[in-house]
């Protein structure tokens, strides 16, 4: 809520994350930036460039958006990191609206 008060809408995704990945550095979580996700095919291990925007404690997987409206495709994206992750609990956060609270989107897998 912090970062959204700070900055409002408007900005691009990388923004966001940082910031808010800056706030929760700050608070002493446990969160990790641009995690690499393998995806295993077939009992084989590919790299394909995947990466998360952040994860929390290595159990919620964090996706940020900045788009006028949150879509199919959008949660479509957070199934498939909680699966490659093997968590369970997602938020999806859409920090372009004028209030947060309607931009959050929890997902549980």
């Amino acid at each position: 809520m912090r970062v959204h008060t700070a900055l409002g809408p408007g900005l691009l995704e990388s923004a966001y994350k940082e910031c808010l990945f800056y706030e929760s550095i700050k608070e002493g979580l446990f969160v990790e930036k641009e995690k690499p996700m393998q995806l295993v095919y077939n009992d084989v291990h590919l790299e394909c460039g995947y990466r998360l925007d952040l994860m929390y404690a290595s159990k919620v997987v964090v996706k940020i958006k900045a788009v006028e409206a949150l879509n199919d495709v959008h949660l479509a994206q957070v199934l498939t990191y909680l699966k490659l992750s093997n968590c369970k609990i997602g938020l999806l956060i859409n920090f372009n609206v004028a209030s947060l609270k309607n931009g959050i989107r929890r997902v549980i897998l």
